[in-house]
């Protein structure tokens, strides 16, 4: 009998851990080929080449241009300004195009497509089903700028929220989205609070030309302003704003020297990186000053986007549009190149996947 209720014992642990394991395989099996990498989007130019994307593997070991097209046989056109994700897809924001395409994120499959509805679309965020982009609507109209709302089930338009002059950046946070107003072709000094439940919009005065917004761990809104330069004959001040999204009210700002205009800000771990004249600089997010050097001098000719990640600073090199960008990957403790590859045509944007 003991040794009857042993062999039952042994076949019913056997069964859990087939069980077990088998769905621990499953778990573990690849989504797409484009899963547990890295996403570059890349503008395109009407002149030599359509906007696309390329991939990079997380150990820098593969890398693959044109992945859209190449999976769907079809050009995505321009320019491909911004992409956006949830859990299962990757939206593809075209503004030339007036275009979102949806694609699963990590095969790129072609899954549907917003094409009604928008005008010059720039940057989207995903909240609760419901998709948020920011467009400039006719950019002889400094008046009919929106936010389009978008029904992710059906994707479809099913409204639009008019906003200030230029939308770009969009954050969304506890039922709010944060949007930043570089002005399109003029300028703007704005960031726009829009409550989601009842459409109502609110405006922050922040310097001029705002772009890159992310909130740091103590929920604070960090937000870039590049100021207007010399050529525009109406030169101001560059500074990195925060602001408590309790009140809206700006906590602190961090300004730049006459003459200095940043670009490309990225927050990871409460550390705000920046470019500024071929450098990167880093600072904390609570700072009081701003550094005097940079952290990395980079060797590119066009600089055009940037991100942070596992102690890799990734930087792309546009070539001025006239050749497929680069991809140069920085170890931030030896602050040399330990990575570089050829990614899509004005390369722009950067996403972990």
């Amino acid at each position: 009998m003991k040794i009857n209720k042993l062999l039952t014992s042994i076949f019913i642990l056997s069964i859990l851990c087939f069980t077990s394991c088998s769905e621990d395989d499953t778990d573990s099996e690849p989504r797409g080929d484009y899963e547990n990498g890295i996403l570059i989007s890349g503008e395109g130019s009407k002149s030599t080449g359509t906007g696309s994307v390329s991939f990079v593997s997380n150990d820098f070991t593969v890398a693959e241009n044109l992945i859209y097209k190449t999976v769907n046989n079809v050009e995505l056109g321009t320019y491909l300004q911004s992409m956006a994700f949830d859990d299962d897809n990757a939206y593809l924001v075209v503004d030339d195009a007036n275009t979102v395409t949806v694609v699963d994120r990590y095969t790129f499959e072609y899954k549907g497509e917003i094409s009604t509805d928008l005008e010059l679309p720039r940057f989207m965020v995903v909240s609760d089903n419901k998709g948020y982009v920011t467009n400039w609507g006719s950019t002889s109209d400094d008046t009919d700028d929106f936010v389009a709302v978008i029904d992710l089930s059906t994707y479809t338009i099913e409204k639009t929220i008019s906003v200030g002059n230029g939308p770009e950046r969009i954050v969304a946070h506890n039922g709010k989205l944060y949007v930043s107003h570089k002005g399109a072709y003029t300028t703007n000094n704005i960031v726009s609070v829009i409550t989601i439940a009842d459409d109502n919009v609110e405006e922050i005065t922040v310097g001029y030309k705002p772009d890159e917004m992310f909130l740091d761990n103590d929920g604070a809104l960090v937000v870039l302003c590049g100021g207007n330069e010399s050529w525009t004959g109406d030169e101001t001040e560059a500074s990195i704003t925060k602001i408590d999204i309790s009140d809206n009210s700006i906590t602190s700002t961090l300004s730049f020297e006459e003459g200095e205009h940043p670009s490309l800000m990225v927050l990871d771990d409460n550390t705000i990186y920046y470019e500024l004249d071929g450098g990167v600089f880093n600072v904390i997010s609570d700072a009081s000053s701003l550094p005097e050097t940079p952290i990395i001098e980079l060797e590119t000719t066009f600089t055009y986007g940037i991100a942070v990640k596992d102690n890799n600073l990734f930087i792309t090199d546009a070539e001025k549009f006239a050749d497929l960008a680069k991809l140069n990957v920085y170890d931030l403790t030896t602050k040399e190149i330990i990575s570089t590859h050829s990614v899509a045509l004005g390369a722009s944007k950067i996403y972990f996947n």
